[in-house]
């Protein structure tokens, strides 16, 4: 990554750190998921408002570190008004961002803005950080019941 890309990405991780967006709960949300993640204590609730396949609303809260509450906070912003299978493909699109080999391409154009996460495949043990809000979202609209763990 060069320099002025790892500059953004680090930027770009510390003002959602500070000022997450959509980050508080939503009593009135229609499902609501539990993420944690014991290697590094991160632990979110992710709350999503349906409408019917869309996802309405969507929000946060918990703690963890500068790259889950950041990953959260971006992830939150980009799903408002996305339909489920939208948000699922997104998710794919993350992952493969996140968990590709060091220095190999992926699509920003799918990703938008979230391709400032792209960095964290250069720290494999935060992968898992990066990806908790985003594994918990997908229980938050499919359930299965299950609280989400990245071990």
């Amino acid at each position: 990554m060069n320099g002025d890309i790892r500059e953004l990405y680090q930027q770009m991780i510390m003002d959602h750190n500070k000022n997450p967006k959509n980050f508080h709960p939503m009593p009135d949300a229609s499902r609501v998921a539990e993420g944690y993640n014991p290697l590094c204590g991160d632990h979110f609730k992710v709350y999503v408002k349906m409408n019917g396949d869309v996802i309405r609303d969507i929000s946060f809260d918990g703690a963890g570190c500068a790259i889950s509450k950041s990953s959260a906070s971006m992830m939150t912003a980009a799903l408002k008004g996305k339909t489920r299978a939208e948000a699922k493909a997104l998710f794919e699109e993350v992952h493969k961002m996140l968990s590709r080999e060091i220095g190999s391409a992926f699509d920003e154009e799918k990703v938008g803005k979230l391709a400032t996460l792209g960095g964290v495949c250069e720290f494999p043990s935060r992968v898992k950080c990066a990806s908790l809000a985003w594994h918990t979202m997908l229980e938050g609209i499919e359930p299965t019941g299950k609280q989400v763990t990245t071990e």
